[in-house]
């Protein structure tokens, strides 16, 4: 995200008109879906994940993998600029929290247990996430 790009922000009532209840409690109130629930914890098509706020590209089929956990895992992000780190010490925990850097939106969590080559895991939401297929 460049300094001169501007940030998306909207007010609660603007999200919530344009999310689905679902989608307004995990992006922009820090919700998690059940495992195994979320749309796209098990797709296999080719494309991009993008943000479900703001259309921002997040994350490529090419770097999903089946992690076990239940939600979307992809071990590197589409540009590590399009997503932000925080620390999360919510719920008695230390974590790492990755947010949508163009709107902030809460995408899940990022844990160093991931394969090569970076080591990581994105466990994503998969109600923060919109699915561009690939076209021929």
């Amino acid at each position: 995200m460049s300094e001169t790009s501007k940030k998306v922000q909207k007010t609660p009532a603007e999200w919530k008109a344009m999310l689905t209840p679902e989608q307004y409690r995990v992006t922009r109130e820090k919700g998690t879906e059940r495992a195994f629930s979320g749309e796209f914890w098990d797709q296999k098509s080719d494309g991009t994940y993008v943000c479900v706020c703001c259309a921002t590209p997040l994350f490529s089929s090419d770097t999903k993998y089946d992690s076990g956990t239940g939600w979307p895992s992809f071990w590197d992000a589409v540009d590590r600029e399009s997503v932000e780190e925080r620390d999360d010490r919510s719920l008695f925990m230390r974590r790492t929290e990755v947010v949508c850097s163009n709107c902030e939106a809460h995408l899940g969590h990022v844990f160093s247990d991931g394969p090569e080559p970076t080591g990581l895991r994105y466990c994503i939401n998969s109600a923060s996430l919109d699915f561009e297929e690939e076209t021929e």
